[in-house]
């Protein structure tokens, strides 16, 4: 249920009709071929064998799958009535999509185990690991993780992370000072191009715990934790002390950002809009995500 659950909050849309509800789970390709040359369409196909193991026995029903070029489609009908549909929306909040869904806050109470599982879901329907997704330089990969212009799903998932203990490296705000910090395309016209995705960060290694169920996903995440933790290990140092670190207990480094016209702009949650950001971690500490959080 707990990766039922990630999977719909991350990338679900909810079709209701008078008697019936269809769920259908989107697993985006984001490139046509893995690092290892290999199809990513071949390998969603053959891990969907394994995401049915999981599921198909939760719901009573089978699992109907589709495939495109860009996007392979899960999905499931089951009655209004059926007493795991009620349950699923209620723990959505009864949303009809990734747009406006939340984390339960149920969600927090599950166990370690089924937060764990949680994320997975989660991470399998909106993660994404790669060769050139590296700070400052290789082999220093991470995970990231494509959220649409939902900022309070940003926050619950960073705090989900939180209480498993797996600290986020970065977030990449759809925020006119992260992703337009110099104004530079603003001022060539383009007042929108900060109304991006957010993206959460989470370095390689540390989300080695939790993992995929996708398998050429699980395989990039193997390969490039691995390299990342023999890097660290070969300069001396003990991959744990790097790496697990969370934003509050960094030394703080602000590069001091011009103020950007759309800084007030109404897709901007109301605590937040009219202010001006330095940092990534400014917005998440007014958002929620922080050392007191609750998770």
């Amino acid at each position: 249920m707990a990766y039922l659950l990630g999977m719909i909050v991350g990338n679900g849309n909810v079709q209701r009709s008078m008697n019936d509800t269809t769920i259908v789970i989107e697993i985006p390709h984001k490139k046509l071929e893995t690092e290892f040359l290999k199809d990513v369409g071949v390998y969603v196909k053959a891990s969907i064998t394994d995401i049915r193991d999981i599921i198909e026995p939760l719901i009573g029903t089978g699992l109907k799958f589709s495939q495109s070029a860009n996007v392979s489609d899960i999905s499931f009908t089951k009655s209004n009535e059926d007493y795991l549909m009620r349950e699923i929306m209620r723990y959505i909040g009864h949303a009809i999509g990734h747009e406006n869904v939340r984390i339960s806050p149920e969600v927090f109470e599950f166990t370690t185990d089924e937060r764990k599982q949680f994320i997975r879901g989660f991470a399998d329907v909106t993660g994404y690991i790669r060769r050139s997704n590296y700070a400052f330089s290789e082999p220093m990969y991470r995970v990231y993780f494509e959220i649409p212009q939902n900022w309070n799903l940003v926050i619950d998932f960073c705090n989900l992370l939180k209480s498993v203990d797996i600290p986020v490296q970065n977030i990449d705000w759809g925020h006119p000072n992260m992703r337009d910090g110099n104004i530079k395309k603003y001022n060539q016209g383009k007042k929108h191009f900060w109304k991006k995705e957010h993206q959460i960060k989470v370095w390689a290694l540390e989300f080695e715990v939790i993992g995929f169920a996708v398998i050429h996903k699980q395989e990039a995440l193997d390969y490039f934790a691995e390299r990342q933790k023999v890097y660290i290990e070969q300069k001396g140092k003990n991959p744990n002390t790097v790496l697990h670190r969370y934003y509050w207990e960094l030394p703080k480094r602000r590069k001091e950002k011009p103020i950007h016209p759309a800084e007030d702009d109404l897709d901007i949650p109301q605590e937040i809009r009219g202010k001006h950001y330095n940092s990534w971690q400014d917005i998440a500490n007014d958002m929620g995500y922080n050392k007191d959080s609750k998770c």
